[in-house]
Parts: structure tokens; sequence; C-alpha cells
């Protein structure tokens, strides 16, 4: 059965006066996929998610999101889409408790119903033993677990994450990567990841798009990016022999 396409964009375009951060770039993400955004920094990676979420505007082409256009119906896809941005800002004299709560009054979420989803998402990203310390106290692999907390609150349909794991040590890195992948295969949520550690997204992904300056060069599973660029060879390649690459073809 074909699945269906989540994330879907078509020529998306966009312009900062005259700098052009995304070029034409089209690609779909399919249902329950885990689908990883590669490139160095300047790439066009989070304008395209910002996009995607309708939080800044496409200078041509367009985008969906489950069927709707993010600009036209930016409420609707907030509603169904959780977003974890690369820097998570959060009230540090709050605790997790309080912080989740205040997310949840946001999203209007009742109380009584809130309690319940605190208590639950608490202990999905193993926070519970620590929701009543100060969020100004917790580590950054705590605030990233805590964030993606945030996000299940709504329960989403599709997860964007840009750089969920970036400044983490390898342990608690490795606990974002398998929370990750416990939240798709558990709860078929749909996710779109940007990341520049190239061995978690070849671990996790099902899929890569490769952005350089704005365009996409590539995009395929692993070993379709590996017969395209090696062609069929006498062993496997690893997602970095391949990034490297493009980006010098690039």
């Amino acid at each position: 059965m074909e699945l269906r396409e989540v994330v879907k964009t078509s020529g998306l375009t966009k312009y900062y006066n005259s700098q052009c951060a995304v070029n034409h770039l089209s690609f779909d993400v399919k249902e329950g996929e885990i689908f990883g955004f590669l490139g160095p920094n300047g790439a066009g990676k989070t304008t395209t998610i910002l996009m995607l979420l309708g939080l800044t505007y496409p200078s041509q082409g367009s985008a969906s999101v489950l069927g709707m256009d993010p600009i036209k119906k930016a409420k609707e896809v907030k509603r169904v889409v959780g977003y974890l941005p690369e820097n998570v800002g959060f009230y540090q004299d709050l605790n997790a408790i309080e912080s989740l709560h205040y997310i949840a009054d946001l999203n209007g979420i009742p109380k009584r119903e809130a309690d319940k989803k605190i208590k639950e998402v608490l202990e999905v990203v193993g926070l519970m033993d620590d929701a009543e310390k100060l969020v100004g106290n917790y580590s950054r692999g705590m605030k990233q677990r805590l964030g993606i907390a945030e996000v299940l609150i709504k329960d989403p349909k599709v997860m964007f994450l840009d750089e969920p794991t970036l400044g983490l040590d390898p342990e608690a890195a490795i606990k974002i990567i398998d929370l990750i992948s416990q939240l798709n295969s558990e709860r078929g949520i749909t996710v779109l990841l940007s990341s520049h550690n190239l061995y978690q997204v070849q671990k996790m992904c099902t899929r890569v798009g490769i952005m350089i300056r704005g365009k996409m060069v590539a995009l395929g599973t692993i070993d379709e990016l590996a017969k395209q660029r090696f062609g069929i060879g006498d062993r496997e390649y690893t997602l970095e022999e391949i990034y490297l690459h493009f980006f010098k073809e690039a």
C-alpha cells in the first residue's frame, strides 16, 4: 500500500533580500518515516522547517503538511505538528510540571486532561524523578528531553526536530536518539529532523536529503544514494562517505 505524503514541497523558495536561502526545493516525507535533513550551516534546513511550520513565508513555490497549506492554515498545522528548535527556551524558575502546564494551557488543553498528559509524557521522556526540579538546574540533555515532552503534550502527528542532539555528550545523545526512534515506532509519529551528526542520522533515518547552498543535491535511502554516487560495489558505504562526495561535487 502506498504511504501518504505527510510533508510535501514543490519548488519551495525563500529569498532574504537578494540572498536565496532555499532554492526551488521539491521533496516529500511519507507517513511513518524518520527523514534526515543534512547539510552545513547556512544550507537552508532551518529556513525550510520554518516555512513548513508557517513561521516564515515562501518567496515562491508551495508546501503542504498533512494536506494543509502551512501559510493559509497555520493554526490548524500547529495543532497537529510539534517543533523542537535548535535552542529550546524555558522559564528557568519553573519546574518541569509547571513548564508543561504552561504549554498545555497555551494549547487549550483542559487542566484535568493536562494533568494526565503531563504525567504520561514525563514518564515517556524519563524525567518523572526530576519533575519538581527547577528547569534552570537541568543539564542540556534533560532540557532537550523536556522540549520533546512539550512537543508530545498535544499528541502531534508530525515532529520537526532541529539539531536535537547538538551539544550533548554521547550518553545524552543516545538517549535522545532512542527516544525519537521509540516515538516513531510505538506512536507512529512521522519525524523530520535536521542534524550535523551523520552517524546518528544513518542509525535511525529511513531516508535522507542533503542540502547545500539552498538546493537539495541528493535524496533517497542510504543504499540508493550510495549506488547513485558510487555505483554497485562490493562494500557498504557510510553516510559520511556519501555526504562528503556530494558536498565536494556541489
